[in-house]
């Protein structure tokens, strides 16, 4: 199974036009043990655009995802963001230079309420100091009144006002995806990474889900980086994707083209060489 180029298929599925690349991973290589989950991958994510990576379980998506925020550091590779290269960063700092993820198994606060949980995300712009929240000084009532005004923008977007001051613990799991989605949000990230957005949803949820993404991108301004199984899901919002399988990367284009493509029918459909013969 060769790589293919990823001058070989089309970029922009859309057609539109996007900024300087936001991150470019540099032949990245991370191993555990004697196990190679990444290898040699290098791609880049384009400021404005919503770039998907598929592939089947154990390809390297998620440990990708984790290499971008900092739970894992790779052995060989570099990455670079805003222009910058990026030394060893932990996941907290990453969030601070501006990237945001949700997960495929939702991480909230079981017993706190959707606004608390989506406030907790606001640490990432705080700027009083202990001494002052004590004393809850001006300052300190100025930023409490800002951040929870971004909050409620949040709330409004995706249309969680039913649901403000519910516990995590007493809502559905498809609440509960848009409440993480909603956190992440509340960092104002520069770059989203989406960790199967559509994993364990309805079909009506899933379109909600494909709305959303797309006024991430045009009306928040967001750059998103999406792992996701739905097909249907990553064609319709996508416009770069990036497939892999067993830590390589096969093909990228557009969704059609890398749907499309031999390598990645016999990555997914397992397609064997004998037949092709």
């Amino acid at each position: 199974m060769n790589e293919v180029n990823e001058t070989q298929l089309t970029d922009n599925a859309h057609g539109r036009t996007f900024g300087a690349p936001i991150m470019e991973m540099k032949n990245i290589t991370m191993r555990f043990g004697g196990v190679i989950a990444i290898q040699d991958i290098s791609f880049d994510i384009l400021e404005g655009e919503v770039r998907a990576i598929i592939g089947p379980n154990g390809a390297g998506k998620s440990s990708m995802l984790n290499v971008i925020n900092g739970f894992y550091h790779p052995q060989e590779g570099e990455i670079w963001f805003g222009g910058k290269k990026r030394s060893p960063m932990k996941p907290y700092q990453i969030a601070y230079q501006g990237i945001a993820r949700t997960f495929q198994n939702i991480e909230l606060f079981e017993q706190a309420s959707v606004l608390q949980n989506l406030l907790v995300a606001r640490q990432t712009h705080r700027r009083s100091n202990p001494v002052s929240e004590i004393l809850f000084s001006p300052f300190v009532k100025k930023e409490e009144y800002r951040h929870r005004l971004e909050v409620e923008k949040v709330i409004d977007f995706l249309d969680l006002q039913a649901y403000r001051q519910k516990f995590i613990s007493g809502l559905p799991y498809g609440v509960r995806k848009v409440v993480e989605l909603g956190r992440a949000l509340s960092i104002e990230p520069k770059l989203l990474l989406l960790d199967e957005p559509a994993s364990g949803l309805s079909v009506e949820e899933t379109q909600d889900v494909a709305f959303w993404i797309e006024d991430i991108k045009k009306v928040m301004g967001i750059t998103v980086l999406m792992v996701e199984h739905d097909m249907h899901l990553v064609a319709s919002v996508s416009d770069r994707v990036m497939a892999l399988a067993d830590g390589k990367k096969l093909a990228m284009g557009s969704p059609e083209d890398v749907k499309n493509h031999p390598a990645v029918i016999e990555a997914y459909l397992g397609v064997s060489d004998e037949k092709e013969k």
